[in-house]
């Protein structure tokens, strides 16, 4: 299984970007996908994720109601919506696979490359 993560890149602070993650093979509607971002010189942390049948989202308080997680369920593809950016949203964004729900790191199997988000004017 392969993730292609894409869509980063410099914006300024209040500006927005899509991420998008496309699999290399079929998700199942019993998977998980999330975002996941690591910020320089901290732990990677839980920003999205959606189930992937029924599409339900979850969304960390700290990107809530600025961040959107969205699905092409036949394009296998999950994007990540990013509004009103924040320098501290500046992190490499990374997105993977998990056989069910899940906000832990280690509970995901399959993982994309990354693509950094610098958010500064």
């Amino acid at each position: 299984v392969q993730l292609q993560a894409s869509g980063g890149g410099l914006v300024q602070p209040g500006g927005s970007l899509r991420l998008s993650c496309a699999a290399s093979v079929r998700i199942y509607s019993s998977n998980f996908m999330g975002w996941f971002r690591q910020a320089p010189g901290k732990e990677r942390e839980f920003v999205a994720g959606i189930k992937w049948g029924v599409g339900t989202t979850y969304v960390a308080s700290s990107v809530k109601g600025r961040f959107t997680i969205s699905k092409h369920s036949a394009k296998n593809t999950v994007y990540l919506q990013m509004n009103s950016l924040k320098p501290e949203d500046t992190a490499v964004y990374y997105c993977a696979i998990a056989r069910s729900y899940s906000t832990v790191q280690s509970e995901y199997d399959y993982w994309g490359q990354g693509t950094e988000v610098t958010v500064s004017s």
